[in-house]
Parts: structure tokens; sequence; C-alpha cells
């Protein structure tokens, strides 16, 4: 199993630099940044510097989306960073949640997430694509390479990872919904003539070691409700039951509203919904032993990435934690 780190981009910037640097230090392998240009600095500008500091760290959104940028600007912004780094960024992608929302857009479709990932993909490879009726390519690319992984819960968004994606993000980290979520991701590749094992599998969770379980729920709660925020369209569009997994629809019963100033944070008054057993399912609490028997549950699962979300009054004893407990038992 890969091992990678999620940060906001929160300033100062060099902070997220140095825990890029330190997470590489103790054994992870990619490091992911939110993108939500608004609620926080720049993304891809950080990037660049964190590239420069780090010698094999491969780094990406987690996740952008097809209506924050134009298609060739963000075609261009990763082959530059491949080229400069050498192939060392992924794109997470997805229909756009906080960065859609705070400027007054909704998600994209679909289908505009699939065109926006194969554009993106051609023209970062150096292929070319056609753009509002005319034909279009980056002449300076050069063996460029770019891996396009989606996000996504309800049953159109696997169907539409499984036929189109490089990659699979599912942010949360309950093993009976990973199970479903990389069912559907695999069949949607076999029925399309792909083949499912080339669809890499990424699980993104908070996690945080220590003993203080009920201080670390506290913590860790914002997450369910940010996961919520996402059910939220997938209840108004299939129900509460049926098309999706109960165990991802029924605790949001409670929910209200959601703020996204507050978006990701810790002590989030959004999430007050969230009963502690979503926390224990979808985050990674206790000691580092909790911790290895979870992510080998997810791993016989077929799950090849864990990438844990840093964002908690603990972040740099959990990252050294992890480095010296946790990924040794999962990489050896």
């Amino acid at each position: 199993m890969d091992f990678g780190i999620v940060l906001q981009t929160d300033p100062p910037a060099r902070d997220v630099v140095r825990l890029m640097k330190d997470a590489e230090a103790a054994g992870f392998r990619y490091g992911w940044t939110f993108d939500s240009c608004v609620l926080w600095q720049e993304p891809f500008v950080i990037y660049s510097a964190i590239l420069a500091a780090t010698s094999s760290l491969v780094v990406g959104p987690m996740v952008t989306s097809p209506g924050t940028r134009d298609w060739s600007v963000l075609a261009s912004t990763f082959a530059t960073l491949n080229d400069m780094y050498g192939n060392r960024t992924v794109c997470g992608i997805g229909r756009g949640d906080s960065a859609h929302r705070v400027v007054g857009k909704p998600p994209s479709t679909l289908a505009t997430v699939r065109d926006c990932m194969r554009v993106v993909k051609d023209l970062a490879e150096g292929r070319s694509v056609t753009m509002n009726e005319k034909t279009v390519q980056i002449p300076w690319i050069s063996n460029g390479q770019l891996e396009m992984w989606m996000a996504g819960y309800g049953p159109k968004a696997l169907q539409t990872v499984g036929e189109h994606a490089d990659g699979f993000i599912l942010q949360c980290a309950d093993p009976a919904i990973a199970r479903w979520t990389i069912g559907a991701v695999r069949d949607a590749a076999r029925a399309a003539g792909r083949d499912p094992a080339g669809i890499t599998i990424c699980v993104a969770a908070p996690a945080y070691v220590g003993e203080d379980v009920a201080h670390q729920r506290e913590q860790l709660r914002w997450f369910g409700g940010m996961v919520g925020n996402h059910v939220a369209d997938l209840v108004a569009r299939y129900g509460s039951s049926g098309a999706v997994p109960r165990e991802l629809t029924d605790y949001i019963r409670e929910r209200e509203g959601y703020d996204y100033s507050h978006h990701g944070k810790a002590g989030n008054p959004s999430t007050e919904f969230v009963p502690d057993e979503i926390v224990d399912r979808f985050c990674l609490l206790g000691p580092a032993s909790a911790h290895v028997e979870r992510l080998q549950e997810l791993a016989d699962l077929g799950v090849d990435q864990f990438s844990l979300y840093l964002m908690h009054d603990d972040r740099e004893a959990t990252l050294a934690s992890y480095g010296s407990q946790i990924i040794p038992k999962l990489t050896a």
C-alpha cells in the first residue's frame, strides 16, 4: 500500500511545504491538497515549491473540478510542473463542491467531468484535442504523463470512474462503503472492456494517532460533515434507500445546513449532527495498532493507497507515528 498526505493550503505556504517534506521523509509517496482557491491559497503555485523541496513526492489536488479553470490552462499547468520536475503530478478531480459553491456555481455534470478528464489528460500528455471546434495541442510537451483520478460516491459517478478514470478516490475509510464503491468501479470497468486492476484505488480520510479517542472524535467530526455535504446531493437524487448504501446516507437526516467558512476544519459547527459512530467508521482513530488493523482490512479489499487528511491539533505526532509505526507494517 502507498501512502499520501492531504493538506489545506492555509497560509503561510511554507508550513505546507515543510509538512510535505516531512511526509516524504516519513515514507509518504503522495502529497495532496484541497483545491478551493477562494477558501485557501492557490495550490498550483505551492506545488512548484513542494516539488522543488522534495525528491520524489507526487503532488496534486484532492480534488480539482472542471469549473474552476480553463481546461487548457489546467493541462498546461500540470505539464509545466512535470517538465520542470519529472512527471511528478497527478490530477484528482470531481464535480466541484466548495470551489464551485462559494462562488455561486453548481457542481459540474458527470458528462462534463468525463470530458474534462479526457481533454486535460490528452493535452498534458502532448496529444491534440478539439476545443471550441478548434484543434488544440501543446507543442512543447515531450513524454508528458498525467493520471486522472476521479472522486465520487453515487452509482453514476462510480460508473464514470470505471469507464474513464485512471484512479478512484473514495473520501471515506469505512470498509463497507469501500467494498461497495470499489466493486461498482470494477464492474463498470469490466463492462467497458477495461482492466479493473488498471484503476488505482485510493481511500482518503482523516487519521489521528493517540489514546484519547474522545478528543480525537471531536477533532475529526468535521469529516462526517464534509462527506455528508457530498452525500446530500445523492439523497436528493436517489432517495435515502436503494441505490446508495444506508451506511452512507442514514446519518445525514439531522443535517440542517453547511457553512463553507469552516470547511475541513476541526470544530466545524456544521457537524453537530455527525454521531460518534460515523467518526469511528469514516476516520482512523486510536493507537497505531488500530490504524494498522483498519488499513490491512482496506488493503484486503483492494485499496492501493491510503491518504490521510491531516487537519487536527496534533499533526506532527500523527505524521511521525505513521512514519515509524504504521507505514513500515503496510509496505513490508
